[in-house]
């Protein structure tokens, strides 16, 4: 039962967060999706150590592991905008390719200065440990 608790009030957080997005999207009525917005709070959350990662981890990863599951809904939703991608479909196009090869390019770098680090650690702990 403690489980479930925990994992209740795990999701419960990201819920809550979730819908603060949302409500600021629509007070601000900011042309950004409200779970942008809330991604962006949890983050900022996360950063600044007001939420641990212990306390969101169970949930977020049975999210992450369930992940396809929750992109039925946005697809069968995409059904329904053929006349959008007929009028629009090169630019949208041309932004999605462009915004793949960013987050290609931040993720590489991303990896590469992790990796130069964790390089860097280890060459200094061997150092010191002869």
């Amino acid at each position: 039962m403690k489980m479930v608790w925990k994992f209740t009030m795990q999701l419960v957080i990201l819920i809550v967060i979730y819908q603060l997005g949302n409500l600021t999207t629509r007070f601000f009525h900011l042309p950004i999706p409200g779970n942008v917005i809330g991604i962006v709070i949890l983050f900022v959350l996360l950063w600044l150590g007001v939420i641990k990662l212990e306390q969101i981890e169970w949930a977020s990863g049975w999210l992450l592991k369930h992940l396809g599951f929750f992109f039925i809904p946005i697809s069968v939703g995409l059904m329904t905008l053929g006349d959008v991608f007929a009028a629009k479909g090169l630019f949208l196009l041309i932004i999605l390719i462009f915004s793949a090869f960013l987050g290609l390019f931040f993720a590489g770098k991303v990896t590469q200065t992790v990796i130069v680090k964790n390089e860097k650690e280890n060459v200094t702990y061997h150092d010191h440990a002869l």
